[in-house]
């Protein structure tokens, strides 16, 4: 791992307090994963809610699933920032 991505996890695992295993070990395991299979994506929101120890509402994880399955994620932070909140 380079210094940026050091850095990068570093901040995640301060501000999330999430291990960055255990964010390698997400990313590793979505690689090849079917994100216009709801379920799919409703386990890894689940997932990573959980990892984050941020609950995530019915209605908003409902949302998320539905941005993700129909590719209609905002890539700008304003907008993804709207998602999260």
């Amino acid at each position: 791992m380079d210094g940026f991505q050091k850095n990068m996890f570093d901040k995640i695992q301060k501000k999330a307090d999430v291990n960055p295993d255990d964010v390698f070990q997400v990313a590793e395991s979505v690689k090849h994963a079917d994100f216009s299979d709801e379920k799919t994506v409703r386990q890894l929101v689940k997932q990573l809610s959980k990892m984050a120890n941020k609950p995530v509402s019915k209605k908003k994880e409902d949302k998320i699933v539905e941005a993700i399955v129909n590719q209609e994620m905002p890539l700008d932070m304003n907008s993804l920032n709207n998602i999260f909140k």
